[in-house]
């Protein structure tokens, strides 16, 4: 595709395999941007940035944004500490139609994503997943987006997913729901081991493995991980 110059993607963060390879496919120069319904677009590489920040980042606040990574008593958390993402914009939505107790602004203005995130020292952000989607594991939270990131460099799988399923004894555990590669096979042993070359903790790799032909996802392409959890269940 020779004409093609510019690829803007967003709606959900993107692993960084996959710009990797659409970088390295098209040969355009990958934007990657971060928005909400209720905010408009929030965050922007640039087209000046390395490609890099688009694999590693989903890009800086907008001008008109302010951002906020938070803990859970609303304190700003370092540079690579992962919290709860708040953002102040001027393209902030009013409120819900007859459904003010839904509202997360504050006083201040500040609107409680639900998405968890980090900022780096260089002010863009990475989107780390939804707090609904957290899997912890014996009092330890999963780092969910980057296991998600490696499976997507197995040879084998097209798409991956990392979700939890009940435990009586640890609470959670991590299952992997994968879509292979047409003619590939993967199984969960073989992933174990291509994690832990990885230099990826035991504790974080999936006990549990679901092979799919497709993952389920909604108009705009976000993987609907509750259908996942719930297939997880039944099989766990």
């Amino acid at each position: 595709m020779p004409s093609l110059r510019t690829f803007l993607c967003a709606g959900a963060p993107i692993p960084g395999p996959l710009v990797e390879k659409a970088r390295s496919e098209l040969g355009a120069k990958i934007v990657s941007a971060w928005g909400m319904t209720e905010l408009g677009a929030v965050t922007l590489t640039r087209l000046d940035d390395d490609d890099e920040r688009a694999i590693t980042t989903d890009g800086r606040p907008l001008p008109g944004v302010d951002v906020r990574v938070v803990d859970a008593y609303d304190a700003a958390l370092p540079a690579g500490s992962v919290g709860r993402l708040l953002v102040r914009s001027c393209s902030g939505f009013g409120g819900y139609l007859h459904r003010p107790h839904l509202n997360t602004t504050d006083a201040q203005g500040w609107f409680d994503t639900g998405d968890l995130a980090y900022l780096d020292a260089r002010g863009y952000i990475r989107i780390s997943g939804r707090s609904k989607d957290v899997i912890i594991r014996g009092g330890e939270n999963i780092p969910v987006v980057e296991i998600e990131a490696l499976l997507y460099r197995h040879p084998a799988i097209r798409a991956a997913a990392l979700v939890a399923y009940p435990d009586e004894r640890l609470g959670e555990r991590a299952g992997a729901v994968v879509v292979t590669k047409q003619g590939e096979y993967v199984d969960l042993p073989a992933i174990a081991t291509f994690l832990k070359s990885h230099k990826v903790a035991m504790q974080y790799i999936p006990e549990q493995l679901l092979v799919c032909d497709s993952l389920p996802v909604t108009p705009s392409g976000k993987v609907q991980k509750f259908k996942l959890r719930d297939l997880l269940r039944e099989g766990a």
